[in-house]
Protein backbone atom coordinates (compact mmCIF):
# COMPACT_ATOMS: atom_id res chain seq x y z
CA UNK A 1 0.00 0.00 0.00
CA UNK A 2 1.03 3.44 -0.73
CA UNK A 3 2.02 5.65 2.37
CA UNK A 4 -0.53 8.75 1.90
CA UNK A 5 2.35 11.12 2.32
CA UNK A 6 2.83 9.46 -1.17
CA UNK A 7 -0.18 9.75 -2.37
CA UNK A 8 -0.36 13.58 -1.33
CA UNK A 9 2.87 14.63 -3.15
CA UNK A 10 1.29 13.18 -6.11
CA UNK A 11 -1.44 15.56 -5.87
CA UNK A 12 0.88 18.30 -5.19
CA UNK A 13 2.44 16.99 -8.78
CA UNK A 14 -0.44 17.35 -10.19
CA UNK A 15 -2.05 20.00 -9.03
CA UNK A 16 1.04 22.28 -9.86
CA UNK A 17 0.63 20.24 -13.07
CA UNK A 18 -2.90 21.91 -13.91
CA UNK A 19 -1.91 25.44 -12.37
CA UNK A 20 1.11 25.36 -15.33
CA UNK A 21 -1.14 24.34 -18.17
CA UNK A 22 -3.79 26.93 -17.08
CA UNK A 23 -0.97 29.09 -17.17
CA UNK A 24 0.17 28.49 -20.65
CA UNK A 25 -3.41 29.34 -21.78
CA UNK A 26 -2.79 33.28 -20.87
CA UNK A 27 -0.57 35.98 -22.22
CA UNK A 28 2.56 36.20 -21.30
CA UNK A 29 1.94 40.05 -19.93
CA UNK A 30 -0.82 38.67 -17.71
CA UNK A 31 1.89 36.44 -16.43
CA UNK A 32 3.75 39.04 -14.90
CA UNK A 33 1.36 41.77 -14.36
CA UNK A 34 1.83 42.90 -11.01
CA UNK A 35 -1.68 42.49 -9.09
CA UNK A 36 -2.70 43.20 -5.62
CA UNK A 37 -2.98 39.87 -3.95
CA UNK A 38 -0.54 38.16 -1.33
CA UNK A 39 2.52 38.16 -4.18
CA UNK A 40 3.29 41.11 -6.49
CA UNK A 41 2.16 38.70 -9.62
CA UNK A 42 1.46 35.07 -10.57
CA UNK A 43 5.14 34.76 -12.01
CA UNK A 44 6.33 35.56 -8.48
CA UNK A 45 4.00 33.22 -7.03
CA UNK A 46 4.73 30.20 -9.13
CA UNK A 47 8.51 30.66 -8.69
CA UNK A 48 7.89 30.66 -4.59
CA UNK A 49 6.06 27.57 -4.80
CA UNK A 50 9.00 25.97 -6.82
CA UNK A 51 11.64 27.71 -4.57
CA UNK A 52 10.08 26.49 -1.28
CA UNK A 53 9.38 22.92 -2.86
CA UNK A 54 12.99 22.81 -3.41
CA UNK A 55 14.08 23.96 0.34
CA UNK A 56 11.77 20.99 1.57
CA UNK A 57 12.84 18.65 -1.01
CA UNK A 58 16.93 19.61 -0.35
CA UNK A 59 15.96 19.08 3.71
CA UNK A 60 13.97 15.60 2.88
CA UNK A 61 17.76 14.74 1.58
CA UNK A 62 19.59 15.65 4.66
CA UNK A 63 20.61 19.06 4.26
CA UNK A 64 19.99 21.15 7.21
CA UNK A 65 17.20 23.48 6.65
CA UNK A 66 19.27 27.01 6.91
CA UNK A 67 21.54 26.05 4.38
CA UNK A 68 18.69 24.09 2.09
CA UNK A 69 16.86 27.92 2.11
CA UNK A 70 20.42 29.91 1.14
CA UNK A 71 20.88 27.22 -1.64
CA UNK A 72 17.12 27.60 -2.88
CA UNK A 73 16.82 30.89 -2.55
CA UNK A 74 19.85 31.81 -4.01
CA UNK A 75 18.69 32.53 -7.83
CA UNK A 76 15.01 33.68 -6.67
CA UNK A 77 15.32 36.61 -9.28
CA UNK A 78 16.46 34.36 -12.42
CA UNK A 79 13.29 32.01 -11.30
CA UNK A 80 10.83 34.67 -10.66
CA UNK A 81 12.09 35.89 -14.78
CA UNK A 82 12.27 32.79 -16.07
CA UNK A 83 9.95 31.75 -19.24
CA UNK A 84 6.79 29.36 -17.67
CA UNK A 85 8.04 26.69 -20.40
CA UNK A 86 11.41 26.83 -18.69
CA UNK A 87 10.00 26.87 -14.93
CA UNK A 88 7.61 23.86 -16.10
CA UNK A 89 10.58 21.87 -17.13
CA UNK A 90 12.00 22.47 -13.63
CA UNK A 91 9.35 21.55 -11.77
CA UNK A 92 9.20 18.73 -13.46
CA UNK A 93 12.65 17.02 -12.89
CA UNK A 94 12.35 18.24 -9.19
CA UNK A 95 8.54 16.13 -8.94
CA UNK A 96 10.62 13.07 -10.48
CA UNK A 97 13.36 13.50 -7.91
CA UNK A 98 11.83 14.21 -5.78
CA UNK A 99 8.94 11.24 -6.22
CA UNK A 100 11.56 8.57 -6.29
CA UNK A 101 12.87 9.89 -3.22
CA UNK A 102 9.75 9.52 -1.34
CA UNK A 103 9.31 6.00 -3.17
CA UNK A 104 12.90 4.58 -1.82
CA UNK A 105 12.32 5.73 1.68
CA UNK A 106 12.21 2.82 4.10
CA UNK A 107 9.83 4.56 6.58
CA UNK A 108 8.50 8.17 5.91
CA UNK A 109 7.89 7.82 9.44
CA UNK A 110 11.50 8.33 10.02
CA UNK A 111 11.63 11.44 12.62
CA UNK A 112 14.51 14.25 11.89
CA UNK A 113 15.99 17.26 13.86
CA UNK A 114 14.43 20.44 11.97
CA UNK A 115 16.74 23.74 13.30
CA UNK A 116 14.34 26.57 11.18
CA UNK A 117 16.13 29.76 11.98
CA UNK A 118 12.43 31.28 12.00
CA UNK A 119 11.04 29.09 14.59
CA UNK A 120 13.65 26.89 16.09
CA UNK A 121 14.48 23.41 16.53
CA UNK A 122 11.72 20.75 16.75
CA UNK A 123 11.55 17.04 15.56
CA UNK A 124 9.38 16.03 12.84
CA UNK A 125 8.73 13.16 10.25
CA UNK A 126 9.74 12.64 6.76
CA UNK A 127 6.23 12.45 6.20
CA UNK A 128 5.03 15.83 8.10
CA UNK A 129 8.05 17.33 5.53
CA UNK A 130 5.82 16.15 2.68
CA UNK A 131 2.45 17.16 3.92
CA UNK A 132 3.82 20.85 4.16
CA UNK A 133 5.22 21.01 0.70
CA UNK A 134 1.63 19.84 -0.06
CA UNK A 135 -0.14 22.26 2.01
CA UNK A 136 2.23 25.53 1.12
CA UNK A 137 1.74 24.80 -2.31
CA UNK A 138 -1.91 24.16 -2.38
CA UNK A 139 -2.41 27.52 -0.54
CA UNK A 140 -0.26 29.51 -3.02
CA UNK A 141 -2.26 27.83 -6.24
CA UNK A 142 -4.89 29.56 -4.50
CA UNK A 143 -3.39 32.85 -4.36
CA UNK A 144 -2.93 32.25 -8.31
CA UNK A 145 -6.45 31.52 -8.94
CA UNK A 146 -7.65 34.11 -7.24
CA UNK A 147 -5.32 36.46 -9.52
CA UNK A 148 -6.82 34.80 -12.05
CA UNK A 149 -10.42 35.87 -11.57
CA UNK A 150 -9.13 39.12 -10.62
CA UNK A 151 -8.57 39.62 -13.84
CA UNK A 152 -11.23 37.73 -15.29
CA UNK A 153 -9.47 34.66 -15.97
CA UNK A 154 -11.06 31.20 -15.17
CA UNK A 155 -8.94 28.80 -12.90
CA UNK A 156 -8.89 24.48 -13.46
CA UNK A 157 -10.21 22.63 -10.55
CA UNK A 158 -7.62 21.13 -8.53
CA UNK A 159 -9.72 19.83 -5.34
CA UNK A 160 -8.35 16.62 -3.87
CA UNK A 161 -11.60 14.50 -4.44
CA UNK A 162 -11.35 15.71 -8.13
CA UNK A 163 -7.63 14.02 -8.22
CA UNK A 164 -8.94 10.73 -6.73
CA UNK A 165 -11.56 10.45 -8.87
CA UNK A 166 -9.55 10.95 -11.73
CA UNK A 167 -6.95 8.19 -10.64
CA UNK A 168 -10.04 5.75 -10.92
Amino acid sequence: MTHPAIEMYDYHVWEISRIIDRLKEIPEALYRKEIASSFPSIAKTIAHIYIVDTVWFRTLQGTELEEAMRLSWANKDELENAPLLELEEKFKRLSRECSRFLREQEDLEKRITLNNPYAGIRETTLAEIVMQIVTHGTYHKGNISTMLRQTGHASVMTDFMYFLYLKE
